[in-house]
């Protein structure tokens, strides 16, 4: 099943039960991934690889609004945006924990035989390759960054 069917799915279903608040949402992700599809015509519609991309980034804007939510005293907001990233991470594959990063990290940068700073970029794109739906990538630059340095 796509993610899309997903999508669409969870929709109907929260509508049914009157979760205005879930079905908001599921609206909102809908629209960004139409959005996205508009932006690559006259190619394919999205693969789900890059519908996850977009859930990504609509989770990170949404993890930066809550920190300036809270530090402008605004918690109402800040909690509005914490329940719409709980709705859209339910629909991303699951993340590696932090001993998981690491054996990546290590292994990557032994499969690509990177000796410093300046090896970086292969050793992110192999990890891209590789383990790219279940690893956020913004946890792995420093961990990649520091290994290489030292």
């Amino acid at each position: 099943m796509t993610l899309r069917t997903q999508f669409t799915d969870a929709l109907k279903t929260s509508m049914k039960a009157g979760d205005s608040a879930r079905t908001s949402t599921l609206r909102m992700v809908l629209a960004k991934v139409k959005d996205a599809d508009i932006a690559v015509r006259p190619a394919d519609p999205l693969s789900d690889d890059a519908v996850t991309a977009v859930l990504r980034g609509m989770v990170k804007s949404r993890r930066e609004s809550v920190v300036m939510y809270n530090q402008g005293a605004r918690p109402e907001l800040a909690a509005k945006e914490e329940a719409e990233i709980a709705v859209i991470e339910a629909f991303l594959p699951q993340q590696m924990d932090e001993a998981a990063v690491g054996a990546a990290v290590d292994a990557a940068i032994a499969e690509t035989g990177a000796a410093g700073p300046k090896d970086m970029g292969k050793v992110m794109a192999a990890l891209k390759a590789k383990h790219a739906a279940a690893l956020d990538m913004a946890r792995a630059t420093p961990l990649v960054k520091a290994r290489l340095a030292g």
